[in-house]
């Protein structure tokens, strides 16, 4: 690997923890009115987007490292474009974070450095288990924001309406992952997938 190409990736960092990120589809919550929220409601809905925020952060690094290692060029620009999918989800969850008063987590470059690993050495491994990691990755995504549905207050639309396409959106990334190839994860790696979800969102919830 080119230390050109380092360097552009360490910029990409960078850029995803320190820089705000921008939408070039419209908000999901675009043209959708506040619902009142009592400071209760307020606090746990701007601590359920953080997480969210923060998944989209371990997301960008994941396909970060996933590309650089990926040995197909096909699959390399199937990530990418994904990627941007993925900024976009950033730009909209600290925007809604923001809106109800809320912070972004304070942990999110260890989380970005952990993803970034993770995601290098599923693509070390071969493109099927580096496509597989991913397929898996999202589908576990989608299930947490199934149930932030489930955990959002009701009136909070533009909250809802912002989790409910970015789960459309993960969706189609695992189907996309299947169609190239991706393999089925053993159980165990399943499992401490699950693990170090449940990890992240149990943190990222208060800090």
């Amino acid at each position: 690997m080119s230390v050109d190409r380092l360097i552009v990736e360490f910029d990409k960092g960078l850029r995803t923890l320190f820089s705000e990120a921008h939408s070039v589809r419209s908000y999901p919550d675009a043209g959708l009115a506040d619902a009142p929220l009592d400071e209760a409601e307020k606090k746990h809905a701007a601590a359920l987007m953080r997480v969210n925020h923060t998944g989209e952060i371990c997301a960008q690094a994941l396909y970060q490292g996933q590309a650089l290692t990926a040995r197909d060029l096909q699959v390399q620009q199937r990530l990418q474009q994904a990627a941007q999918e993925e900024t976009e989800h950033l730009a909209w969850t600290a925007h809604r974070v923001h809106e109800l008063g809320g912070h972004l987590s304070v942990l999110n470059p260890l989380w970005y450095s952990g993803s970034l690993a993770m995601g290098a050495l599923a693509g070390l491994l071969g493109d099927k288990w580096n496509l597989g990691f991913l397929a898996e990755t999202e589908r576990q995504v989608g299930h947490h924001l199934q149930s932030h549905l489930e955990k959002l207050p009701v009136q909070d639309g533009k909250s809802r309406a912002i989790v409910t396409q970015m789960a459309v959106d993960e969706a189609a990334h695992a189907s996309m992952a299947a169609e190239l190839g991706g393999a089925e994860l053993p159980q165990p790696v399943r499992v401490a997938m699950q693990l170090n979800g449940k990890l992240m969102t149990n943190t990222v919830y208060y800090v």
